[in-house]
């Protein structure tokens, strides 16, 4: 079945791989420099309950995915979390990695508290939908943004 997985949140060490593993996310997108990577992190550090968890096997990171925990002031003050910038490596998609990441997220979720997950896709390919359904999602929210010109 390939690679055994190990999953964990992201430390500092990872972001090499970490932004090496989100080329394979969005490869016409240009990687975070180095610096500015570390200092994103650690800003992101400071969000509370919020992780990035990767996903691994031995030495590589094999996919990731980030969960920001967001504080609430409805539904009883009950927290709700996003997903973004779920990946799995080019070579290592379809042995359930990204499943058991996302699973890794929502029960670090409903340790917080949260009383949902919530995540989008600007995907419109039946297999990214059909994969984020078989994760347990469901498609029944209408998503909306709007991007900074320029993206």
């Amino acid at each position: 079945m390939g690679a055994a997985l190990y999953i964990r949140t992201a430390k500092a060490d990872d972001l090499p791989a970490l932004t090496a593993l989100y080329q394979h996310l969005s490869p016409e997108d240009p990687p975070c420099p180095p610096a500015l990577a570390a200092e994103n992190f650690a800003q992101f550090q400071t969000y509370g309950p919020s992780a990035i968890f990767v996903g691994c096997d031995d030495d590589r990171l094999l996919c990731s995915c980030t969960l920001v925990v967001i504080p609430n002031l409805t539904r009883g003050g009950r927290p709700y979390a996003l997903i973004e910038n779920v990946v799995t490596h080019n070579g290592y998609r379809n042995q359930g990695f990204g499943k058991k990441i996302l699973d890794a997220a929502c029960v670090h979720a409903w340790a917080q508290n949260c009383y949902k997950v919530m995540l989008m896709t600007g995907s419109k390919r039946p297999s990214t939908l059909k994969f984020y359904e078989s994760a347990g999602f469901a498609q029944n929210k209408t998503g909306f943004q709007k991007r900074a010109p320029g993206f």
